[in-house]
């Protein structure tokens, strides 16, 4: 059960990365001045993106928590700052979606931001670019450098956090405009 859990949440995650990968190219091609496919993709979302966050919040915070206490994977102190960052997601989220608050939305930005920084950092010491610290070594057999699941070769903790912050915080920017609010300008 629990190895056919973690290959779930990984293909939840690879599931994920396409999705920020096409929300990039979108945002690519409307720098370059393509707006149509953003236009189209605020309009198809718009109303659900605050359900959107906290789906991906839960399901991240669900994870970790399967992770640490049926898994028995010791978080690391690198963990437990992405944990900071992300369960709160889950509950202010949701309260933002029963409300139908989008304004509030730009007051969590700062913790998907800071998530994926930390997440970035624990991928780069899980990868040997960078040296773990001494408290990583004391939080957790093996430190923060221990990959504890790596699905497909390249899904790891770090990777799924990573993954769940920037969708996270893609939906908080769609929930912040209106579609139609930016169509002046072209």
């Amino acid at each position: 059960m629990t190895h056919g859990l973690t290959v779930t949440l990984a293909a939840l995650g690879v599931a994920g990365q396409v999705v920020a990968s096409l929300l990039l190219l979108i945002g690519m091609l409307w720098l370059f001045g393509l707006r149509v496919p953003l236009r189209t993709l605020r309009r198809w979302i718009w109303g659900y993106e605050l359900w959107l966050a906290f789906l991906v919040a839960a399901v991240a915070t669900g994870g970790s928590l399967f992770f640490s206490e049926v898994a028995h994977f010791v978080p690391c102190e690198l963990c437990w700052f992405q944990r900071i960052c992300m369960y709160p997601l889950s509950i202010t989220t949701l309260l933002l979606a029963l409300a139908d608050d989008h304004r509030a939305a730009r007051y969590l930005l700062p913790l998907p931001l800071v998530g994926a920084a930390v997440s970035t950092y624990h991928l780069l010491v899980e990868n040997g670019v960078v040296k773990q610290t001494q408290a990583c070594l004391l939080t957790a057999p093996g430190g923060c450098a221990t990959k504890w699941i790596n699905e497909f070769g390249f899904v790891t903790i770090p990777t799924l956090a990573l993954t769940a912050f920037a969708l996270v915080l893609a939906a908080l920017l769609f929930s912040m405009f209106e579609p139609g609010a930016t169509e002046a300008e072209t």
